[in-house]
């Protein structure tokens, strides 16, 4: 399994329209930071996870030219609002684009892109083939994934465990159950936003809190804001098995 992040940062990005502080006039490629998603590949099979903004730029950026399927975590337009450009994967593979997402994100696609779903379609909308999903495993060809039910202040969102691979993002609690889905992750990655206390994230310390606690072989932080501070000299802070996560970084299972 191949995992690539296409994108690391907060709802923002980095650097920060009208912001000038170090972190934002970072000449170190690790702090530019797009809207966070990740890109997974096994065998025959490429899904990312997350369509946000940045959506366009990353699948360029990384030249994926092949993409079987979008999971969405939750509604929030910085994961979303990118689902207008999957039209030139309907173009090159000729076919609709399969969108796992809860039955709550599909009302809001309906609601929010009703274009996509009239009875009579304006030429060029984006095809789509949409499965709705809740807290048990589905498969997406043979990869099976587990959704895992976390809290975004109050707003239920989903992480994804595949494999050996656990990803989460967007969080600022999990129940004691949903973490049993999580134990025994080689490599798990998990929001740390910023040092200081956040309405509906995982500081910095609350991340390393449950990295301790699960044990993974790796662990990333994502979901970054500038206001965590220089990569270079955040992540020279940690043990060598914690990492920040930065765009483009890729690795394998």
């Amino acid at each position: 399994m191949n995992i690539t992040f296409l994108g690391t940062g907060t709802s923002h990005g980095i650097p920060v329209v009208g912001c000038t502080c170090n972190v934002c006039s970072s000449a170190d490629f690790r702090d530019n930071r797009m809207r966070s998603s990740v890109l997974i590949k096994e065998n025959n099979t490429t899904f990312a996870i997350d369509c946000g903004p940045d959506f366009r730029h990353q699948m360029l950026k990384n030249r994926i030219y092949s993409l079987d399927a979008i999971l969405f975590t939750h509604e929030h337009r910085d994961h979303t609002s990118g689902i207008d450009d999957i039209r030139g994967y309907n173009f090159a593979l000729n076919r609709p684009m399969d969108i796992y997402a809860h039955a709550r994100v599909i009302k809001y696609f309906e609601s929010s892109y009703q274009y996509i779903f009239t009875d009579k379609k304006y030429p060029g909308v984006p095809q789509i083939e949409l499965f709705e999903i809740d807290i048990n495993r589905f498969k997406i060809n043979d990869l099976h994934i587990i959704p895992i039910e976390v809290m975004h202040h109050k707003l239920p969102v989903f992480g994804y465990r595949i494999g050996n691979f656990t990803y989460i993002t967007d969080a600022n609690y999990i129940s004691e159950a949903e973490e049993q889905k999580i134990i025994g992750s080689e490599v798990i990655v998990i929001n740390g936003l910023q040092h200081d206390y956040h309405i509906a994230h995982y500081t910095f310390a609350e991340a390393l809190a449950l990295i301790h606690k699960w044990k993974p072989r790796l662990a990333y932080i994502t979901h970054i804001s500038h206001k965590l501070g220089m990569h270079r000299e955040v992540e020279e802070k940690l043990p060598a098995w914690i990492r920040l996560a930065y765009d483009g970084l890729s690795f394998e299972i």
